[in-house]
């Protein structure tokens, strides 16, 4: 391969007594010529080396069909109306809808009527208790900095907005609709240079008044990188308000009776534990918390009493159960008028549903019906009723809602189905288990065609491992038109998720950070052992915190697999968090500001790991110019050094994309990337066209 130049740059630095080479720096500055240049020429390199592949034209049909696959949300009840999303085959966005009582469907925000250009996207939404008026929140180019706006949802008119600087914010309304809690960065010039994308505040809002005149309620002093949390109640009297550094596993937790003086108490603060707080419409409050229970309980407790908000005192509703991890809720009525609750629990990554006593009695019954899959939430409408509703998804099933009821306990029916475009190929999924380096089991899911390891076949290996997220079965249009070309397709629950609650989570992040990358070579190395794949024919393949891991995987076992694609990656880990958000990540990763935590990080980010002289497999990086989290620069910097270092014949490739971001995209961008990614995978394992 003739690569386009790079100069290196003989700039060593010495931190905290490591002497710490960083060549490509230059490629950090977005307006730097060379960089502008350089880039350049990688994406012609990119356009000649992606077109040419000789499955990318079957891959881009194939995807064109599955990934425009409906899509369909959980509704949000208020007033008698449903809000949710829906996406039909054939749209780019999901657009935001309303169920008025007759059943008659509206649609409230459209993306893509909005921007037809497809740049726009709507990232949050949330009707007032009396379902009369909607903020939602917009943003445009993939910055994710949303701008709030309210309308009125009987004549669509638009009442209030756009507000600024509303990126990752919740909304709270107060009864009558006419004011709501939300969260707002303060403006640049009140804050630090470089620290623009911090210091938020919890504020109140009147609709209809300019933003300057809101009330500040809360956030004065906190860590600049703190995200907050906000609730109220239906009767509009509790106010709940939560804060956590950054992506911290912990949260503090203060509640005010507005009925009162209004003055926020504190609930939980201090506490290395992560607490959700809520007054549902019995008066009580309500807790989910992983303190002293990794796995998670629900508990009650008196919010005008403070003497029971201690966990001593709390009642359980649902205990934290052995082998199971609870992660949603939704309260509901029994036959008889006695509340009930619904809850989902995750086991090995498969989610469950059960029915609780809402006095603390019990269980009262199993939900049956649902295969390996996900939940993607439940709801229920917050004045009281018998039913709720389901959001479920599985490898072969797009994004659908079944609806419960208590009359009929164990059992759910369909609500709203998402369509399928194009026909599913054959799918079989089977779970097994590796073994990592230190024993631990890994739980993985392997989709295939036949579902036995009947011959070695060219297979891609998923995972994440990071942030407490959890890879539970979802439809994947990737997964599902790779196994229908004839591969195996497989994803590993690795340490650092929430599959199995906050010590598995925590038993990958920090210091324990090698322990995800072993996971995840055990989790390749098992494919390989039981037949199913071999290390000529195996494709990893991860994103953001997953492209960390498969970038610690090439530079750590450069033998594992034949080829690796990398998505807008973390990749320099001694810069990370002078960049994007990386400043909110420092409780996960560590910082390079201490002298122990930077050991952490030198002894696997995969910039610094590179070596001359070593025959590295094929990568594909795939970038994003507009990502406001994870920014380009990694992929560069990481894209430079392979490309010096390899002896192997096998590309390394940089494909980069504008006017996009880290998050949601138009439907036809998402074809045109994971075509080029597929058909990577396949020329550099084998994948054969049938």
């Amino acid at each position: 391969m003739r690569y386009p130049e790079a100069p290196r740059l003989d700039l060593v630095e010495t931190l905290h007594g490591h002497r710490i080479a960083d060549p490509y720096r230059w490629l950090e500055d977005d307006a730097d010529p060379r960089t502008q240049e350089w880039s350049q020429a990688q994406d012609a390199l990119a356009e000649e080396l992606l077109s040419g592949l000789p499955m990318r034209p079957a891959f881009a049909a194939r995807l064109e069909q599955l990934v425009h696959a409906g899509a369909v949300g959980v509704p949000a009840w208020r007033g008698g109306r449903a809000f949710s999303t829906r996406r039909d085959p054939g749209q780019e966005h999901a657009v935001l809808r309303v169920r008025e009582a007759d059943g008659a469907v509206r649609v409230l925000v459209d993306p893509t009527a909005l921007d037809p250009a497809g740049t726009t996207t709507l990232d949050a939404w949330s009707p007032s208790w009396e379902g009369d008026r909607l903020a939602y929140q917009l943003s445009t180019g993939g910055d994710e900095e949303s701008r709030l706006y309210v309308l009125d949802v009987a004549t669509g008119e638009v009442l209030d907005g756009p507000i600024d600087r509303c990126r990752y914010s919740p909304v709270a309304w107060l009864p009558g609709g006419g004011e709501l809690f939300y969260v707002r960065r303060l403006a640049p010039d009140q804050v630090p240079a470089g620290e623009e994308q911090f210091h938020r505040r919890v504020w109140r809002h009147r609709v209809g008044a300019p933003a300057d005149t809101d009330e500040l309620v809360h956030g004065e002093g906190s860590d600049p990188t703190t995200y907050f949390g906000v609730h109220t109640s239906r009767d509009g009297r509790w106010l709940v308000v939560s804060g956590a550094a950054g992506t911290a596993p912990r949260d503090d937790v203060w509640i005010a009776d507005l009925a009162g003086d209004g003055e926020l108490r504190e609930l939980q603060v201090g506490v290395d534990a992560q607490t959700t707080a809520w007054v549902a419409r019995d008066g009580r409050l309500w807790l989910v918390s992983d303190r002293d229970t990794p796995r998670r309980r629900l508990a009650v407790a008196d919010p005008a009493d403070p003497a029971t908000w201690v966990p001593e005192a709390w009642q359980d509703v649902v205990p934290q159960l052995p082998d199971a991890v609870l992660s949603d809720v939704a309260l509901v009525d029994g036959p008889e008028g006695s509340l009930q609750v619904l809850a989902v629990h995750a086991v090995d990554a498969t989610d469950r549903l059960s029915v609780w006593a809402g006095d603390g009695s019990g269980r009262l019954a199993d939900v049956k019906g649902l295969g390996a899959g996900s939940i993607s939430g439940v709801s229920s409408t917050p004045e009281g009723g018998s039913s709720a509703w389901v959001g479920y998804t599985d490898y072969a099933t797009p994004p659908s809602v079944l609806r419960w009821d208590a009359a009929s306990p164990t059992s759910l029916a369909g609500w709203e189905q998402a369509d399928v475009a194009g026909e599913v190929p054959e799918l079989t999924v089977v779970e097994t288990h590796a073994t990592s380096a230190d024993g631990t089991p890994v739980h993985l899911f392997v989709l295939s065609g036949t579902g036995r390891p009947d011959t070695p076949r060219p297979a891609v290996l998923y995972g994440y491992g990071g942030f407490n997220v959890s890879l539970t079965p979802a439809y994947s249009a990737q997964a599902l038109a790779w196994v229908g070309a004839g591969g195996v397709w497989a994803v590993a629950n690795l340490r650092g998720g929430s599959e199995h609650g906050e010590e598995w989570h925590r038993a990958g992040m920090r210091e324990r950070k090698q322990n995800v990358f072993d996971d995840f070579a055990a989790a390749a190395e098992h494919l390989v052992a039981e037949g199913w794949t071999t290390h000529a024919q195996l494709g990893v393949m991860g994103g953001s915190n997953g492209g960390l891991l498969v970038g610690a995987t090439l530079t750590q076992r450069p033998e594992l697999a034949a080829a690796v694609v990398c998505s807008a990656p973390l990749l320099d880990m001694v810069r990370y968090e002078l960049f994007g958000l990386g400043r909110t990540w420092n409780d996960e990763y560590g910082t390079a500001e201490d002298p122990t935590e930077l050991g952490w990080l030198l002894g696997y980010s995969p910039y610094h790991a590179v070596r001359e002289g070593t025959a590295y497999p094929a990568v594909l990086f795939t970038t994003f110019e507009s990502d406001t989290r994870v920014h380009p620069l990694h992929g560069r910097k990481l894209a430079a050094a392979l490309q010096h270092a390899t002896t192997s014949e096998a590309p390394i490739v940089l494909r980069r994309e504008t006017s996009v971001g880290h998050g949601a995209r138009a439907v036809s961008r998402t074809v045109g990337l994971a075509a080029d990614q597929l058909a990577f995978l396949a020329q550099h394992t084998g994948l054969a066209p049938r």
